[in-house]
């Protein structure tokens, strides 16, 4: 599918969505970038629209918004194209908030905000969507893992200088790497270590300067039936202990907290607000996490971990 569709059928997905009511085909034409000039050739081009949005799945309904109107309209509705409730794992997670940066940051968000601009020029109330109810936001900060997730991805065996726990002295490394899982908040890789002919799971805060590549793709087999996250949860016998976090959540945001979340209830100290009880055990990496979420999350509790997130937005703002 070439860009320019692409935008175009953005910006009608965006455009249904939002105006939450029948728009006629007169109406879409004026607020989706995209389509010719001509209204035959606009028909045309929306009637092949049309049916690709049915045939991706998405709920594409036709209709009025009163006995009254002489012509149909179409939509999105909000109810038929939400997602059901969707339980990830801290590692698909994070590569589902690596894809939503890249999609934020690309320049299809453009298409996508010029509609709602232009539907709003036209009278039409338009809603923002840019809340899809999914927030995944771990950190991947650990300079070791974009080297290891490649070596996984292309199956890659690597090298790098480990500091175990315990010992000052930095040890070498080789490993046929078969995953990068997230346990706790911590990141892990796990695979066959060469030099001692066994399983060995790795914490990668631990690795000391580089990862480099120690043979070409498609060296490193997985053996049949395995599971990573076991392999990481065996060797990991003596998790941290909990300690618990309360933190305002402002209205219609932080989806992914309250997906974890112990307890949550309104505010009764401020109107918008929601008062969340969440467990955690790492106060550096859910300090980060929490300012992850800027002016709409607020640690309240306890003391060092409110002291951590303030640290970490002083130091943006600086």
């Amino acid at each position: 599918m070439s860009r320019r569709k692409t935008e175009r059928l953005l910006s009608l997905v965006v455009c249904l969505l939002s105006a939450g009511r029948f728009l006629t085909a007169t109406q879409i034409r004026a607020a989706v970038p995209g389509y010719p000039d001509t209204f035959d050739a606009f028909k045309r081009m929306f009637e092949r629209d049309k049916d690709e949005l049915r045939e991706l799945g998405i709920p594409l309904e036709t209709g009025t918004n009163s006995p009254g109107d002489e012509e149909a309209g179409y939509r999105i509705s909000r109810q038929a194209y939400m997602l059901p409730e969707i339980r990830l794992e801290p590692d698909e997670a994070a590569m589902l908030g690596l894809a939503a940066r890249v999609w934020h940051r690309a320049e299809l968000e453009g298409a996508a905000a010029g509609a709602l601009l232009k539907l709003r020029a036209a009278g039409i109330d338009a809603e923002e969507t840019t809340q899809p109810g999914i927030e995944p936001r771990l950190q991947a900060d650990e300079a070791a893992f974009g080297a290891l997730w490649e070596a996984v991805r292309d199956g890659r065996p690597v090298t790098f200088a480990y500091r175990a726990a315990g010992r000052s002295s930095l040890q070498q490394r080789r490993l046929e790497p078969w995953g990068v899982v997230n346990r706790h908040g911590r990141w892990y890789v796990a695979g066959q270590d060469l030099d001692r002919a066994d399983v060995r799971v790795f914490r990668l805060s631990r690795i000391d300067g580089p990862v480099a590549f120690a043979g070409p793709p498609g060296t490193v087999t997985v053996p049949p039936g395995t599971d990573v996250r076991e392999t990481v949860r065996d060797w990991d016998t003596d998790p941290p202990a909990l300690r618990t976090a309360v933190v305002r959540i402002r209205r219609g945001t932080g989806h992914g907290l309250r997906q974890h979340a112990s307890a949550c209830r309104p505010d009764p100290a401020g109107a918008g607000w929601d008062l969340a009880e969440l467990p955690f055990s790492d106060v550096g990496w859910f300090a980060d996490h929490i300012a992850s979420f800027g002016a709409d999350v607020i640690a309240l509790d306890p003391a060092d971990l409110r002291e951590a997130v303030m640290g970490r937005l002083k130091g943006v703002l600086a």
